[in-house]
């Protein structure tokens, strides 16, 4: 169940679940603001908490707003798209022939049949980016698993609009953005990484954290690569 706090203009989420700790999140790319608390914690006061936190808030916040922002995409000539952390420019081909996605050395070649409007388009790379992150990630999985001492059963791709990938520690399943396809092949593990961590700590407490610095040392550092600009704007 979620409940909101309204602090003026700023909305608080707040979802109740069975944890012991209060977590505070903001989240990209527009800021928005969730608060994770234990069933037994009041409304007021979680109000009383976001209001101590209210100028980090803003201040997470402004940073997210200050970002320069990947332009919606139109998939035209020379567009700018990103695979793995590296730039390419859009050339659009149409062909009477089965759709398709290329990248060479500097351009990302779409194949299209005559006529294929935006919406289709779209479609075909965001099919394409899913297949490269469902190539990439097994190998990441079968790497880490038996250093970590955990299982995960199944792994799931998709379109995710305020996170990079998502953990259910009872079936032993992780969900992970499409979006990752974008960004550096670090990113891909530091986010498998976390989410492998969830299965052995469910929470952001401190014992996440220990496992964090125990199994990937550097992964502050890739947490920050992953939200660097460019940051996309969902379509």
């Amino acid at each position: 169940m979620i409940t909101q706090i309204e602090l003026g203009e700023i909305t608080v989420d707040v979802v109740l679940k069975d944890i012991k700790n209060i977590h505070l999140s903001v989240y990209p790319p527009n800021g928005r603001v969730r608060i994770a608390a234990p069933r037994r914690v009041a409304i007021d006061t979680l109000r009383s908490f976001a209001i101590s936190k209210l100028d980090w808030i803003k201040r997470q916040q402004k940073k997210l707003q200050d970002q320069e922002r990947e332009p919606a995409h139109e998939y035209l000539d020379r567009e700018s798209h990103y695979v793995w952390g590296k730039r390419y420019l859009l050339q659009v081909l149409e062909s009477d022939a089965a759709p398709s996605v290329e990248l060479q050395p500097s351009q990302m070649l779409l194949r299209v049949r005559p006529g294929t409007d935006e919406l289709k388009k779209r479609a075909i790379v965001e099919a394409w980016y899913r297949e490269q992150l469902k190539e990439a990630v097994p190998p990441l999985i079968a790497k880490w698993e038996p250093l970590m001492g955990v299982k995960v059963e199944r792994f799931f791709v998709q379109r995710m609009k305020t996170r990079w990938g998502s953990c259910n520690y009872v079936a032993h399943r992780i969900r992970l953005n499409t979006d990752l396809a974008k960004k550096p092949h670090e990113c891909l593990e530091y986010i498998i990484v976390h989410e492998m961590a969830h299965l052995l700590e469910p929470s952001h407490n401190a014992r996440f954290v220990a496992l964090m610095d125990r199994f990937l040392p550097q992964w502050r550092f890739y947490r920050d690569q992953v939200n660097r600009l460019p940051v996309s704007d969902k379509n």
